[in-house]
């Protein structure tokens, strides 16, 4: 009877230790998941923006000519 409650007691140690361990390890990997993603999201819109004021700036858009319009003015009345 003695061996019996030993091995029960020594099951549900057990039991709760590798519990314990794995709520720690899959703590862990959501915590990096949760990292991967922003970053993600970050590097991505980074990407983005880069993106839409590379194109904003594009040869022929209006923002360009503005631009161009602007250096000439600017090299014209400092010669």
């Amino acid at each position: 009877m003695g061996k019996a409650i030993a091995y029960l007691v020594a099951t549900i140690a057990g039991v709760i230790v590798v519990g314990w361990i794995a709520i720690n390890l899959l703590h862990v990997l959501v915590g990096a998941l949760a990292y991967l993603i922003v970053g993600a999201i970050v590097v991505g819109g980074g990407v983005y923006l880069y993106g839409r004021a590379k194109r904003s700036l594009a040869p022929g858009t209006r923002n360009q000519r503005r631009i161009e319009a602007a250096a000439k003015t600017y090299r014209m009345r400092n010669r």
